[in-house]
């Protein structure tokens, strides 16, 4: 299905299509955030982690302006039907994409602290982590595009992975925690980023909802499949906001 419809003015075709880019643009701002805090996780790049820090105001000046879209929208056009979910549901893509950007710049602050001491072999499960939200982030702004609600439900559906990964490494970090007490600051700070990743599915299949819903009117009617992870979802610390 396109991405727009057919409507009598034709500039109401225009300002709908400049929602739906600007969704997928914000979105790819956070996908490239993403990908940038994990490589400065990765590779131990402070500067470069930095640089994701900075470029968060990129991600929320995006929903800034799709906030201002929206708004406009009802002001002049008074959408109904599809275009009103398209709009509500922007607003609310907009918000979990800007948390998402919120949780990248978390994690590279952390990898800022993380870089100061001395590495820790499990840090390599994060960026295996993250990938598997990004392809989730990928695929469900696809849907969006293509206006497909079974690609949206698999997405919906594959946050479990994430679940695991994160029940996985946290085991892991316990063990290495255990073997040697110096390790317990900087496997601590691998906990708080692995926690933001987690997070980041979760906002992920929160976008398939609305997707779903701006298809068919309504959001999925079951529980999304979830695996109960090993710690909850306590306070964040001083880096975190």
């Amino acid at each position: 299905m396109p991405i727009t419809g057919q409507h009598i003015v034709k500039s109401f075709d225009e300002e709908i299509a400049r929602l739906g880019n600007d969704i997928v643009r914000m979105g790819g701002q956070v996908e490239t955030q993403i990908d940038l805090a994990m490589r400065a996780i990765a590779s131990r790049d402070s500067e470069l982690a930095s640089e994701v820090v900075a470029g968060d105001s990129k991600v929320d000046g995006l929903e800034d302006m799709i906030e201002e879209q929206v708004v406009r929208l009802f002001a002049l056009r008074s959408p109904v039907a599809n275009d009103l979910r398209l709009a509500f549901a922007a607003m609310r893509i907009a918000a979990e994409l800007e948390r998402m950007g919120d949780l990248a710049k978390n994690a590279a602050k952390r990898a800022i602290i993380l870089n100061q001491a001395a590495p820790v072999r499990p840090v390599h499960v994060l960026p295996r982590m993250a990938a598997v939200v990004q392809r989730m982030l990928k695929d469900v702004l696809d849907a969006f595009v293509e206006r497909d609600a079974d690609r949206a439900r698999a997405v919906w559906r594959n946050d479990a992975e994430v679940d695991e990964l994160h029940n996985s490494l946290f085991r892991e970090l316990l063990t290495y925690m255990m073997e040697d007490p110096r390790h317990i600051t900087a496997c601590t700070h691998m906990l708080f980023i692995a926690k933001n990743i987690e997070r980041m599915g979760d906002h992920t299949t929160n976008i398939a909802e609305q997707v779903i819903f701006v298809v068919e009117g309504s959001k999925p009617d079951t529980l999304r499949p979830k695996t109960e992870t090993v710690i909850n979802r306590s306070g964040d610390a001083a880096v975190d906001d």
